[in-house]
């Protein structure tokens, strides 16, 4: 599926500065710090959207989050390679499309094209990969299919009609690493999530509540593809496993989502995995913060999104949405109000007049690139390197080594004239 445009990032090694080091960074596997990537090459796989009320703020934020990691990653001189899917066929998705009376195909359409713009706006490095679900089709149906004849997969009949079949995972099988211990979940909060997250932990004739859909046959108005398994779709959790290790191989470097991924997407996918042979999904995996609005966490269902598009149409620029994002640490679960905007509008405006006043020494020796490198590298301290910038251009002027730095790390173009729109 067709990316967008990636911006140009800057080569602070290529002016002087040498490399990074590789940054620490918190894993909810070891529920502690690790230095990643611990191989040359750093890979990430990060869980797409489901293409219906595109962008709001949490899309933003995680994708935000990963992306400050790539770049420090690049700063390091790494070769990074990155994957991300779209959940474009999914029951939220045709819920929404029936609602409004549209294809669901064209509201998915509709709705990557606009995750497309917002994310460019945003000046957000796109995915090498980016796969629509719906392109992957047959070689998820091989998976469930290997699944089912290695034991880890298991048919259940279709409640009214036994000549259709489900197929499902079975979690109750011993396997390398407990269910659970992925995401340091305990049983009463696996069944809780389970069910607020659409398992279907009650339907009878599971071999445990927790076990999730692989394969689900075709239902009358449902979408459904021919395969080895009959006719029917694929599962949630295990989309994003095929299409993470047929990019990334496995273990790749991180697997990466929001924190309410954490269970039971993130887990299944790494239980997945090992079904399917690899010995493990993923090195690491890395949780963004979750962002609330009007005091209730953001989420298509409560309704309460505060979408980039409309902000953008209200006259925000993407640098200032971006610098309010970064504000927070990527691990934060917090609240979104006005107000933060315009405190970031207010510093896009301070460090633009830094950036267009020529230095008065223009041999002086100072730069923020260590100080930005030094609070990346401490688990991605977002906010600590806008502050390295407030102070230094208090007093310093502006270098080439900086701008290039607050361009390449941050992700803020303060020598473009787009910056300013």
């Amino acid at each position: 599926m067709r990316s967008w445009e990636r911006p140009a990032v800057p080569s602070l090694a290529a002016l002087g500065h040498g490399t990074a080091e590789r940054p620490s960074v918190h894993d909810v596997r070891r529920d502690g710090r690790a230095v990643l990537p611990t191989g040359p090459v750093a890979s990430m796989y990060t869980c797409g959207i489901t293409p219906y009320d595109a962008t709001h703020l949490g899309h933003a934020f995680t994708y935000l989050a990963f992306d400050t990691l790539t770049r420090v990653w690049l700063d390091a001189g790494l070769e990074v390679r990155t994957a991300m899917n779209s959940t474009d066929v999914d029951d939220p998705l045709l819920e929404r499309a029936a609602r409004d009376g549209v294809d669901w195909r064209e509201l998915a359409q509709s709705q990557q094209q606009l995750f497309r713009d917002d994310m460019a706006a945003l000046r957000i490095l796109p995915p090498d990969s980016w796969v629509a679900v719906t392109e992957r089709i047959a070689p998820i149906a091989d998976a469930v299919r290997r699944m089912l004849d290695t034991g880890d997969a298991y048919a259940l009949p279709v409640e009214g009609d036994e000549g259709r079949v489900d197929v499902l995972f079975d979690t109750t099988r011993q396997r390398q690493f407990r269910m659970g211990a992925g995401s340091r979940t305990d049983d009463a909060e696996m069944l809780e999530l389970t069910r607020e997250f659409g398992g279907d932990p009650d339907r009878p004739g599971k071999r445990s509540p927790l076990d999730p859909l692989l394969w689900r046959a075709e239902r009358p108005g449902e979408p459904a593809w021919e395969s080895p398994l009959g006719r029917g779709r694929p599962g949630w959790h295990v989309e994003c496993t095929v299409i993470a290790m047929a990019e990334l191989g496995a273990p790749f470097t991180v697997a990466a989502g929001g924190r309410d991924l954490r269970f039971p997407h993130q887990e299944m996918q790494g239980h997945h995995a090992l079904a399917l042979g690899a010995p493990m999904f993923s090195e690491a995996r890395l949780n963004a913060g979750l962002v609330a609005f009007e005091g209730e966490k953001m989420s298509k269902s409560r309704g309460n999104l505060v979408l980039v598009s409309r902000l953008r149409e209200q006259g925000a620029r993407p640098a200032a949405l971006r610098l309010a994002l970064l504000d927070h640490h990527w691990r934060e679960d917090w609240e979104w109000t006005a107000p933060q905007l315009a405190r970031a509008e207010a510093r896009l405006d301070r460090w633009l007049a830094w950036a267009a006043t020529p230095p008065d020494d223009p041999s002086l020796d100072d730069s923020v690139v260590p100080w930005l490198r030094v609070t990346l590298h401490d688990d991605l301290n977002t906010p600590a390197a806008l502050q390295a910038v407030d102070a230094f251009i208090e007093r310093a002027p502006a270098d080439e080594g900086s701008l290039a730095a607050i361009d390449a790390l941050l992700g803020i173009d303060l020598r473009s004239r787009a910056v300013e729109l």
